[in-house]
């Protein structure tokens, strides 16, 4: 066996075992959780890891039992991977490019605008379908339960390092000039200049979850995640590329081999 279909098999070997616990996290989240939240994040899960397992199946089989047509598959799939990893990478970068924190004089937080971020985070932040997702996440993570018992004043408040949806989910913007009476309960009625359609929105009941700065807040927080994971991105596309490198040569490997193996044989 050469050194090319070992290294091939191997890593697929690797990516073949990785892709199992994937596959029972996403039945475990299935099997456990009922929540709409939840069941948003169980399919893709699923569906990664069976993808991972078939794919590294077909590479492994392919280099190590020189079975050419499976890892002209298999480099197929890679290849189509690498450049939707790339386009995905590229796109992350664009639509995240926007968007950032307006800091306010004496506060410890920032509040955030939905005006702000790329129109097609807006877009997909509004859309109905993912609004009922998003207020179901918001729910069940539960983010404004604790700020009562964290913030009890104004003043601890206002000193308050909040996360994007601790700070436009959980509180009324700051142009409302509602009273505080703990963190997630204020007083007073939006005046009649408020220039902000959210200060009509809050309610102590369902605080800011339908609010412009709470989708704000959320696409700021959405923006930090993909950034961090078109990094991760660009290192993937590293070690596939070079994968990649790896299993075309096991595939020659193949093709000579068998044309050589023929050709002796006549």
């Amino acid at each position: 066996m050469g050194c090319s279909n070992f290294l091939t098999g191997f890593l697929n070997f690797v990516t073949f075992v990785l892709s199992l616990p994937i596959i029972g996290v996403g039945i475990w989240l299935a099997k456990q959780h009922n929540t709409v939240c939840i069941r948003f994040l169980q399919w893709p899960v699923i569906i990664i890891g069976v993808f991972i397992l078939l794919v590294s199946f077909a590479g492994m089989v392919g280099a190590w039992c020189r079975v050419s047509c499976l890892l002209w598959v298999y480099l197929f799939v890679m290849l189509l991977l690498i450049l939707l990893l790339f386009v995905f990478t590229i796109f992350a970068f664009a639509v995240t490019n926007a968007g950032a924190g307006h800091a306010l004089s004496g506060k410890g937080y920032k509040e955030y605008h939905l005006g702000d971020y790329s129109t097609w985070l807006q877009r997909k932040v509004d859309n109905p379908s993912y609004r009922d997702k998003i207020k179901s996440c918001l729910s069940d993570a539960k983010v404004c339960n604790n700020l009562d018992n964290e913030y009890p004043t104004l003043t601890k408040f206002n000193a308050a390092s909040l996360s994007p949806i601790e700070s436009g989910c959980c509180k009324p913007p700051s142009s409302c000039n509602f009273i505080f009476v703990n963190a997630t309960i204020w007083q007073g009625t939006p005046p009649p200049s408020a220039e902000d359609p959210d200060c009509g929105v809050w309610s102590n009941a369902n605080l800011c979850y339908n609010c412009n700065s709470c989708k704000a807040g959320i696409l700021q927080n959405i923006k930090q995640d993909w950034r961090k994971v078109a990094i991760v991105n660009i290192i993937v596309l590293v070690f596939l590329i070079i994968a990649y490198s790896v299993g075309c040569c096991a595939f020659r490997n193949n093709r000579w081999e068998g044309g050589s193996g023929g050709g002796y044989g006549k």
